[in-house]
């Protein structure tokens, strides 16, 4: 976390490399993970939901979808905040964005509980991510309705 730290604050081609190399895939992977931890659980099924997530939402194979879970995860065990990868998504358009706002719904409530701290990390990320209240809400809802028809 230290090097991480320093790399960030000297502005060294190390941090502008480790910028560079984040797509919207992974960036929404680590929103995901910390959504799924913001509880204190990083439960199997939210784990589950994050994999299924990206291989419907991003077209990607079950491999390549591990493969970026598990550097969203390494990402996340040591990010500092959430800006590096929320500028990431925010350059995708509207439409794109509203979605990844209902996945990561899918993700907090995959373990069937509702729980505070997911509601106000997400609250916190919809500015974040250009996304209105209602927008936020609007995407709660659908995730709410598609946990439902499960």
């Amino acid at each position: 976390m230290i090097k991480a730290l320093k790399a960030l604050f000297s502005g060294t081609e190390e941090a502008a490399g480790a910028n560079a190399e984040i797509t919207a895939e992974l960036a929404a992977a680590v929103l995901m993970v910390e959504a799924a931890m913001s509880d204190g659980v990083y439960a199997n099924v939210e784990h589950d939901e994050i994999l299924n997530v990206l291989v419907t939402s991003f077209n990607l194979e079950r491999a390549e979808a591990d493969a970026i879970l598990q550097k969203a995860e390494d990402l996340a065990d040591q990010a500092v905040d959430h800006h590096r990868f929320t500028r990431v998504v925010k350059m995708l358009d509207h439409d794109r964005r509203v979605q990844i706002m209902t996945d990561l719904w899918k993700v907090a409530l995959a373990d069937g509980e509702r729980d505070a701290h997911e509601d106000m990390l997400l609250r916190r990320l919809a500015p974040l991510l250009a996304l209105s209240d209602r927008e936020r809400a609007e995407a709660r809802q659908a995730a709410e309705r598609d946990v439902e028809a499960r």
